[in-house]
């Protein structure tokens, strides 16, 4: 008897559905056709001891699997339970009359029980858009899978339950979720507040105005003076997410199986962290079977790089591209998958290798031309992409001892989303564009126009403090967003001094 079954591959962060055929005829052998990994050929194994285990019976006969389309290689072991019930129903162990209305999905243990999968909120998505009427799945991804609206989710526990559903013996109440109140309840509940940072006024000043243009920042400064207690409350000052942007981010997150058992939509912007070892393909993505990177983990959050100079200087240069385009390509000789990659960088890095130099009070014992050669480290067109660098100092005694509570992260983040109010409309006609950071060279000529002691303050700036000609349309952005940020149509002298202030590595004669 021939039956068929359906279940879906995850490509990128989209997903394509899968038809199994199962043949069984008189015969012996087991055949699985359609360019299976060893993963999905594994399976056969899997689904004899789980059918054995739940009093099923495994077909002595021949059975001939095809996996269509056959030129599309299927991989993991989520096909398990699809394999499974189309052997049940060809066998009429199981009725397939249901089996055409839903796509069905599941790794199998040897005692049947269902383990979570990756991609289900994709999968489901693919679902709808195909017209299937529900999705049976492992209930610990149940609840994002019920993200999707007009799909039934039917979570089981384990293959006798998704048995008896299809048999109609028992009925499986579909898993609902409220999507809208459940995001909008969990918004901004961040773990991080800049009320609990003490002094360091300068700093919050520059994370506020980052944060206002979607700016790239670098912090530098000694140990201990705070760069990384200070990223960590950034994303508590950003935007909230809007339902479009968590979509987003929880498929990428689906996808590279980080959202972890009756996840939901990921309401808070993400905060990615990874540590100076990593690989190229670990930041950017890929892998032999594609996976997202750290930089598309990051999607519309923060990217952290502590220690920016010790990181391998490959693993830094293939981030410049994606930093640009906002979308990373990953390309192989059969196919090539697209991932996502909107954040925001944030780097921290000691000014020396030693990491006192220019502290107030420790000296530098590092030798003569030393800070230069470990700033070098960096490339030219990597700091080109950084619009703001802060220089971190240590904060005093009486500031740490000091009882006085500092602005709390939502008075902040109401600037933050007073700012960006203004660059939507703003920037209404352009598409793909949406903060200050975005602006083309066109556009800082169109939006950014300063008045004539502007000019001559901008002059005198990059004269003096030796700036390089990267420093110029950089000023000028975030000039730009500091303008926004006083609610000002114009950009003010003083705010181009205070934009000047944030290019201290664009110096000169900094680190010599």
């Amino acid at each position: 008897m021939l039956v068929k079954t359906y279940g879906s591959a995850v490509i990128g962060v989209n997903a394509l559905t899968i038809t199994v055929e199962v043949d069984i005829e008189a015969g012996v052998n087991f055949f699985l056709v359609g360019l299976p990994d060893n993963a999905v050929k594994e399976s056969q194994q899997r689904i004899e001891a789980a059918l054995y285990n739940n009093e099923l019976k495994y077909p002595g006969k021949k059975i001939v699997i095809n996996m269509a389309p056959a030129d599309i290689r299927k991989e993991g072991s989520a096909y398990d339970l699809t394999l499974a019930i189309g052997i049940l129903a060809a066998s009429e162990q199981v009725n397939a009359n249901l089996l055409d209305q839903y796509i069905i999905m599941g790794e199998l243990s040897l005692d049947g029980e269902l383990k979570p999968i990756k991609g289900a909120l994709v999968i489901a998505i693919e679902a709808r858009k195909q017209g299937y009427k529900g999705f049976i799945l492992p209930s610990a991804n149940a609840r994002e899978a019920a993200t999707v609206s007009d799909l039934e989710i039917i979570g089981a526990e384990n293959l006798r339950q998704v048995v008896d559903f299809l048999n109609g013996k028992i009925k499986i109440e579909p898993t609902v979720v409220n999507t809208r109140e459940e995001f909008y309840q969990r918004l901004n509940e961040y773990e991080y507040d800049f009320a609990d940072v003490k002094g360091q006024e300068n700093i919050k000043r520059a994370l506020e105005i980052a944060a206002a243009g979607s700016h790239n920042v670098s912090l530098i400064g000694p140990p201990g003076s705070g760069k990384t207690m200070l990223a960590r409350r950034l994303p508590s000052i950003l935007p909230p997410l809007n339902l479009q942007e968590a979509l987003e981010t929880t498929k990428i997150h689906s996808v590279a199986g980080r959202l972890g058992c009756n996840a939901s939509l990921i309401s808070l912007r993400p905060f990615r962290a990874p540590h100076h070892t990593i690989s190229d393909a670990g930041l950017v993505g890929g892998g032999t079977f594609p996976q997202p990177g750290e930089i598309s983990l990051a999607q519309n959050g923060v990217l952290f790089l502590d220690e920016l100079p010790e990181f391998k200087r490959s693993v830094l240069e293939v981030m410049r591209q994606p930093m640009e385009d906002r979308v990373v390509t990953i390309s192989r000789a059969k196919h090539s998958v697209e991932y996502p990659a909107s954040f925001m960088l944030v780097a921290a890095m000691n000014p020396c290798p030693c990491g006192y130099y220019n502290h107030p009070d420790i000296p530098c014992t590092c030798a003569p031309g030393q800070v230069q050669k470990y700033l070098n480290r960096i490339s030219g067109p990597l700091l080109d992409r950084i619009d703001i660098h802060v220089e971190v100092t240590p904060v005093p005694f009486r500031e740490l001892a000091g009882q006085r509570e500092g602005e709390k992260s939502a008075v902040i983040r109401k600037r933050v989303v007073g700012a960006r109010k203004i660059q939507e409309e703003r920037f209404k006609n352009y598409p793909n564009i949406h903060c200050n950071a975005q602006m083309t060279s066109k556009m800082i000529k169109t939006f950014c126009t300063i008045p004539p002691e502007g000019q001559t303050i901008l002059r005198t700036a990059m004269e003096k403090l030796g700036l390089s000609a990267r420093a110029y349309d950089r000023i000028l952005k975030v000039s730009r967003t500091i303008a926004d940020l006083d609610d000002s149509p114009q950009i003010r002298t003083e705010h181009l001094a205070e934009a000047i202030h944030y290019r201290s590595l664009d110096r000169e004669n900094w680190g010599k």
